[in-house]
């Protein structure tokens, strides 16, 4: 007999909101059923990559390739935002508009605290923004590759007003198809600006010591890591290798088509970097997300070295769907931030990278019965079936955002396989997590509204996990939103990032399993809208 373990499910706390409809998600975005509550999201228009992330003065910034005109992507510019935490979000003007030289396309910024471009102008260092200049017309002419170039913008007033630097381009193009998305930072063993960014199906990386005269310096990628696609948004930074005293550099890499479950994903390399050229110290390809819905993401330039962290934020979408999901004014959403680690595996003296919700997102834990079901369930034996919390409210139904923690306790005698289900019994819509032979796999097929692509819910995302299942114990942390869902294994050795569109808030969770006893420990914390 299969077995229903109920994990928790969104709403007995909730009874004094029980006459709420479930899409009156928010005061500031009302009557809008699809739109998060935890994450970020643009008030109207199209939004794709987060670009020119930068921490100042207590504020992050957050700047993104932004359509006002539609939801559709078009003649792109910088949106901009700024949280205290990453967490909660204000949204401000737009930071840069098309100008002569063309569309502003994805980049960095950095904060330039010696004034080594010379461009500051008050009592503030100048903020440089290095974004990639794409002239449109030049694009559509026939046989032109010359259309993309590298240009900078500064601001003197912490970002809220830019000038475009009358030099522009400061990188001109060589020659190249696909020259774009720059990502500077400092180095500081060489005293010099890197430049690296996309040059076709490889990156670039360029020096400076003042933001404005660049060198070329050398090229990475031609044999290394998946060429299925366009390379786009790349990324450098170095990191401690967790319980070590060693040290190596980690390389982003966004592609599309070409990642491991369809369409845009983000792979990633392990290396050194001597501020000139990059060496890999292993030729697999890895990826940051094993989730159809993760990408160009890049992490924030100028955290204070007494937080010592690396940031990340990626877009959650795909461009295989992006621009016909069933969002009426608003297109696309960011993950949550993550904190990114490196691990070495003591067996094979393989890096890794961890990806973890970062500590600020408890900031939006509930804390009046903010808890709805606390673990443990121990030895749950054949046929046993017990519903712990199953909320339905007559013909409404509502969805909050939540996150539960889990942790299955593993057994060499069983095939530890089971399934997450998320479930309404309303709508027969639901959203599965399989964990069956060494591979998990989340089946969005009657998730919600799926029919506007065809390439949206047509196949399981799949993600092998043998190697986490050779443990006693499989953490889950998930994060559930009104429009996504964010898997994180085993403290982030495994990601997966889905988006989805039920059109009523799911009412149930439960664990199963058709031939294994588990030994199942959880919690689930209901969480507070950002807006």
């Amino acid at each position: 007999m299969k077995k229903l373990y109920f994990l928790s499910v969104f709403a007995i706390m909730l009874a004094s909101c029980s006459g709420k409809q479930s899409n009156e998600t928010s005061a500031e975005f009302p009557n809008d059923p699809f739109r998060p509550q935890i994450h970020f999201s643009p008030k109207e228009a199209w939004m794709n990559d987060p670009n020119g992330m930068v921490y100042y003065d207590g504020e992050y910034h957050l700047f993104y390739q932004y359509y006002p005109d539609s939801t559709v992507w078009g003649p792109m510019h910088w949106g901009h935002a700024v949280s205290p935490d990453m967490v909660h979000w204000e949204h401000l003007p737009i930071a840069l508009y098309p100008d002569d030289l063309g569309y502003i396309f994805s980049g960095s910024a950095i904060v330039d605290w010696d004034n080594t471009s010379g461009l500051q102008d008050g009592e503030h260092p100048p903020m440089i923004a290095i974004f990639t200049h794409h002239e449109p017309k030049g694009a559509s002419e026939e046989g032109n590759i010359t259309y993309q170039y590298q240009s900078i913008a500064y601001s003197n007033d912490k970002g809220r007003t830019w000038t475009k630097y009358e030099g522009n381009p400061v990188v001109p193009n060589p020659g190249i198809k696909d020259f774009r998305d720059p990502k500077v930072s400092w180095h500081e063993a060489t005293q010099q600006w890197v430049m690296i960014f996309a040059a076709a199906d490889r990156v670039r990386i360029y020096n400076s010591p003042n933001l404005i005269d660049w060198e070329y310096q050398s090229e990475f990628g031609a044999d290394m890591g998946g060429h299925g696609g366009v390379w786009e948004c790349p990324d450098l930074f170095e990191l401690p290798v967790e319980g070590t005293d060693e040290s190596k550099w980690v390389m982003l890499l966004s592609i599309n088509p070409g990642g491991p479950n369809g369409g845009s994903a983000t792979q990633y390399f392990v290396g050194d970097f001597d501020g000139k050229t990059f060496i890999p110290s292993q030729k697999d390809t890895l990826w940051i997300d094993y989730g159809r819905d993760n990408y160009a993401g890049v992490t924030w330039s100028d955290i204070p070295k007494e937080d010592g962290r690396r940031l990340f934020l990626g877009w959650m979408s795909n461009w295989d769907y992006a621009q016909v999901v069933p969002t009426k004014k608003w297109r696309s959403a960011m993950t949550i931030p993550r904190s990114l680690h490196l691990t070495k595996s003591a067996e094979t003296g393989v890096y890794s990278l961890a990806s973890r919700p970062v500590k600020e997102l408890e900031s939006i834990e509930e804390e009046d019965n903010g808890i709805i079901f606390l673990g443990p369930v121990d030895g749950l034996d054949a046929g046993f079936t017990e519903s712990l919390i199953d909320y339905e409210d007559g013909n409404e139904t509502i969805s909050i955002p939540f996150r539960t923690e889990i942790t299955i306790g593993l057994s060499d005698e069983t095939t530890n396989n089971f399934k997450i289900t998320f479930d309404n019994t309303e709508t027969l819509e639901e959203l599965v997590l399989r964990f069956e032979d060494g591979v998990l796999s989340a089946d969005r097929s009657k998730s919600g509204l799926t029919n506007f692509a065809n390439n949206f819910a047509k196949q399981e995302t799949r993600v092998p996990i043998q190697e986490l299942l050779a443990r006693e114990e499989l953490k889950l942390e998930l994060f559930i939103d009104s429009s996504s869902i964010e898997v994180f294994l085993n403290d982030g050795a495994v990601v997966m990032t889905q988006i989805i569109f039920p059109t009523q808030g799911y009412t149930r969770a439960y664990i199963s399993s058709d031939e294994n006893p588990l030994r199942v420990s959880f919690v689930t914390t209901q969480l507070k809208s950002i807006w």
